[in-house]
């Protein structure tokens, strides 16, 4: 598929080595160290850029300059040409929020490999063992606002009507429903949200899904180019990977909540929406419940 955020295996393997391009592999340590990764990548994940003294596992780190430090340490500048990978079938999206996060930074020449480390392997591509110390990059972040959106400013949207923001949730449907889930300490959903899972826009070699028809699909649940667009999740990764998605497919205005139902749920001024009735029915209770 040809979309200038998206690279194929062909054209990132005829121009491993050059100078310039930094790849970064966001699965596991082991994964990347033990099981093999991309001749020259080096290895990040989402987590080494939280906030350390959030509860919210998904906030950003507030230092900007600590930050920077670890992506100069990937070797990043503010012009390099930035490839992104993961095994999109074994994570929660992640590749997607290092692209956000880069994206939200000001970083701009980014690409995400389509079909992962899952494609790579498939077809006998060559990869190498233990880590990649690569130089010290410059880069320096100019933060862009509208890529990104807080508690308070949400919870401003949802107390009131706000046809021109929809807010888009990727969990799964029995979370947004209202499952409990261990650590969270209010299930349910934020109020007007709609549902649209993460997980449903890769093909079986992991390659993203025709835009055409994911547009489709996107424009059947009510997201319009006009709407401002809210993604989250649990902790901004799924929400991430949603954010991606929506911007290949066109839409100009959308943000990610990196705090998400972490941090919404923590809050009890923030409101929330249950639908158990549902919950129960998708789950079989209410089969269950009946007479033999």
């Amino acid at each position: 598929m040809t979309h200038p955020w998206l690279i194929d295996t062909e054209t990132l393997y005829q121009n491993l080595g050059r100078s310039g391009l930094v790849i970064i592999d966001v699965r596991g340590r082991a994964a990347y160290e033990f099981g093999g990764h991309i001749p020259g990548a080096v290895h990040s994940t989402w987590h080494e850029y939280s906030d350390p003294n959030a509860v919210a596992k998904g906030l950003l780190d507030p230092d900007l300059s600590r930050i920077e430090q670890k992506l100069r340490a990937l070797g990043i500048d503010n012009d390099s040409d930035v490839v992104i990978y993961s095994n999109p079938f074994d994570n929660w999206g992640d590749e997607g929020r290092m692209f956000w996060m880069l994206q939200y930074l000001g970083h701009q020449n980014l690409k995400i490999l389509d079909g992962g480390w899952v494609k790579w392997t498939q077809e006998g591509r060559p990869f190498e063992h233990g880590r990649v110390k690569p130089r010290l990059g410059s880069f320096n972040a100019q933060p862009v606002p509208e890529l990104i959106i807080m508690k308070d400013e949400l919870k401003q949207i949802v107390r009131r009507p706000h046809p021109e923001t929809m807010i888009v949730d990727a969990r799964s449907l029995e979370e947004y429903l209202g499952k409990e889930v261990s650590g969270i300490p209010r299930p349910g959903h934020i109020p007007s949200a709609i549902h649209v899972p993460w997980n449903g826009f890769l093909n079986p070699d992991a390659t993203v899904k025709d835009l055409v028809k994911i547009r489709e699909s996107l424009e059947e649940k009510g997201l319009q180019d006009s709407h401002q667009i809210v993604c989250y999740c649990t902790g901004g990764v799924r929400s991430a990977w949603l954010y991606f998605i929506l911007k290949l497919a066109g839409y100009p205005k959308v943000r990610n909540y990196p705090g998400s139902w972490w941090e919404w749920s923590r809050d009890f001024a923030c409101p929330v929406e249950k639908d158990f009735k549902m919950l129960q029915k998708i789950l079989g209770y209410d089969e269950a419940s009946k007479p033999s």
